[in-house]
């Protein structure tokens, strides 16, 4: 299948990372969210994430102006009609996109691919509401998508050998490199990740050690490139629990329960990065962190 125009819902930094590495590869790019600002947001978000690009001279200042003039911003589900293919990086909320999938079942062609973004939920329970259940897939791209190599590809119980064939390659040609897993609660990389980042929640919970302590241990004795708070803080703590929470439903194993240090601090709007604060401040909404001392 060739994929010439790519859907994403949802203009946030998943959505518009995704838009930013597909319009790159070539395809035109339908950016929709449903609210106006999101959606200009998005559009600044990929304009400086390119420019940074080109400074680094990974991207030549032509194919950054060709990207650019190959994304649209929608604002109804509608103006994805023409889409071959569409992702989908809305909350992760499986009411949410449960609801959203059923109405892009009645917009597109019977022959267009779905893919979600999930980063745990259920494939097979997302497929189920639409009427093609073999056109449906899950691609997880990994966060920033323009740096990030990695795409999990997650077949449901009835995706389609050609669906997942037209999935892979398209990754491929995105840059990326596509490894195919199960429909298991939080798949691979999170099934992995996030009882880490939980098990660092609770040795602060516990008082074991202070974040900036976690964190330095983790980055200086396993030789991560970030520590798991700094991680859990990027990530966003409410996706984080989410995640948790579908795999302590999901597997029923509770190694998998999340701390009550990270179900308080959603609780208090404290989000990690995006809201400002987290288990550290930053110096904004989606700022930088602010150092201590």
């Amino acid at each position: 299948m060739n994929i010439e125009t790519l859907g994403v819902i949802g203009a946030g930094q998943m959505g518009s990372g995704i838009a930013h590495v597909a319009a790159l590869a070539g395809r035109n790019v339908i950016l929709h969210d449903v609210l106006e600002a999101a959606r200009e947001g998005g559009r600044r978000t990929i304009e400086r994430n390119l420019a940074r690009q080109v400074e680094k001279g990974k991207v030549e200042a032509g194919a950054r102006d060709a990207a650019l003039s190959r994304i649209t911003l929608a604002p109804s589900l509608d103006d994805l009609a023409g889409c071959q293919l569409v992702v989908e990086a809305a909350v992760e909320d499986e009411a949410v996109k449960r609801d959203l999938f059923r109405k892009l079942d009645a917009v597109l062609p019977d022959t267009a691919i779905l893919a979600s973004n999930t980063s745990s939920i259920s494939i097979t329970r997302l497929a189920a509401v639409t009427r093609q259940p073999q056109n449906f897939i899950g691609m997880h791209f990994m966060n920033p998508v323009p740096v990030m190599q990695l795409v999990e590809i997650i077949r449901g119980i009835a995706t389609s050998d050609e669906t997942t064939a037209a999935v892979v390659s398209l990754a491929k040609e995105m840059g990326k490199t596509p490894v195919e897993c199960r429909d298991f609660p939080g798949f691979v990389s999170n099934r992995i990740l996030m009882p880490m980042l939980n098990e660092a929640v609770f040795a602060v919970h516990e008082g074991v050690a202070t974040p900036d302590a976690v964190d330095t241990i983790m980055k200086l004795g396993m030789n991560h490139p970030m520590g798991p708070l700094t991680l859990a803080d990027f990530i966003g703590l409410d996706t984080c629990l989410s995640i948790l929470r579908v795999l302590h439903q999901g597997l029923g194993d509770d190694k998998y329960r999340p701390c009550p240090l990270l179900v308080q601090m959603v609780d208090a709007g404290w989000l990690g990065r995006k809201a400002g604060r987290g288990f550290y401040t930053y110096s904004g909404p989606g700022g930088d962190r602010v150092q201590k001392g």
